[in-house]
């Protein structure tokens, strides 16, 4: 196990990998007052004594899904002198909408969300009759290095990503959109959903798009709904365990 030194207690980094059901949570990041997906599991850290603070600890996520979005492959780090007992009872202390599915020992310096290699979103349409191939062509434009500034909030920061894969699919009768990327930026994969369910339902998606990424944003877009989004998974440089 890597080690770093904390005073004189020998902390080692976890990172987990972790689920939830974004539905009983305001969002992932910690609100006073509030349900939130760190809150609870900082919560379950510290009734496990894994350590006093969070702060101390270096507490930090692959990145903050919003009110509603669900996760299956949410990262979190921290480091803790009871790395045996983390790994071993943490997941049963989480409440049953959140579960961990893997853990890694890593590097003292590792940050979830500037290490990650990659993130991959699914998005789940309800809508049904969905013209799917329809969808799949539309979604591989996306597939590239693009300005996104029209497909999200940028809010100060570079709009330009690149997107490594793209693709509409059927599972088990609902059409699932996933989408891989270095990077994203705020609302950006619920943005690409609605474009991409304009497709599905016979309007001009392809146009859409091509003339958004082009910076023309005269077609009125709002965000698909945030109960279909999913973090699928973040990659990183080793596996989980």
């Amino acid at each position: 196990m890597e080690e770093v030194h904390t005073g004189n207690a020998a902390q080692v980094r976890l990172a987990f990998r972790c689920g939830y059901l974004g539905d009983g949570f305001f969002g992932s990041q910690v609100q006073p007052a509030l349900r939130t997906v760190e809150g609870e599991f900082i919560r379950a850290c510290l009734h496990l004594g894994l350590f006093s603070s969070h702060r101390e600890a270096r507490f930090l996520a692959a990145g903050r899904t919003d009110r509603g979005v669900h996760a299956r492959g949410q990262v979190f780090a921290f480091s803790t002198a009871h790395a045996d007992r983390a790994i071993s009872a943490l997941n049963r202390r989480l409440p049953p909408d959140f579960w961990t599915t893997g853990y890694a020992v890593v590097e003292p310096g590792f940050h979830p969300r500037h290490h990650a290699v990659s993130r991959t979103y699914r998005y789940y349409f309800g809508e049904p009759d969905l013209d799917a191939e329809a969808m799949d062509r539309a979604a591989r434009i996306f597939c590239g290095v693009h300005d996104f500034s029209l497909f999200a909030r940028v809010e100060g920061r570079d709009p330009v990503r690149k997107v490594l894969t793209s693709r509409v699919f059927l599972d088990q009768g609902l059409c699932v959109y996933e989408v891989s990327a270095e990077s994203f930026l705020w609302h950006m994969v619920r943005y690409m959903a609605s474009t991409l369910l304009m497709a599905g339902l016979g309007a001009d998606g392809d146009e859409v798009i091509l003339s958004r990424l082009a910076g023309d944003g005269r077609a009125r877009l709002s965000p698909a709904p945030p109960e279909g989004l999913v973090l699928w998974d973040v990659a990183y440089a080793f596996p989980f365990f």
